[in-house]
């Protein structure tokens, strides 16, 4: 079996990413050594050092779920997510408004129970 990476091409990819953990570092590795980026990409997460870029939503968000929603809205009211497992179906930017407006309607001593 042929080897693809020497160990002289490792230790710059783990420095160099190490350094600067971007897509565009795998970008430049990819071209300096003349290797596809899934190919970096495979040899920096068997190295263990591979960070994979956190998905955000158009608002720049971490996605939430519609159940993860209805869960916090049940926190709040005191409601077993059970009794409100229909509001799943309900859209999810009127579940963000309400599980906003819930928040911000309670007493700031009531803040750390959630």
């Amino acid at each position: 079996m042929a080897i693809n990476y020497t160990q002289d091409m490792v230790d710059l990819m783990t420095t160099r990413y190490s350094a600067n953990p971007t897509r565009e570092t795998v970008e430049d590795l990819a071209r300096e050594l003349n290797k596809s980026i899934k190919s970096v990409i495979g040899k920096l997460s068997r190295e263990g050092i591979y960070q994979k870029t956190e998905y955000l939503t158009k608002t720049g968000e971490k996605p939430i779920t519609k159940r993860e929603l209805v869960e916090r809205i049940g926190e709040v009211l005191g409601i077993q997510y059970e009794a409100l497992a229909g509001l799943e179906k309900s859209p999810k930017q009127a579940l963000k408004s309400l599980t906003e407006s819930l928040v911000l309607n309670l007493k700031p001593e009531e803040w750390e129970s959630l």
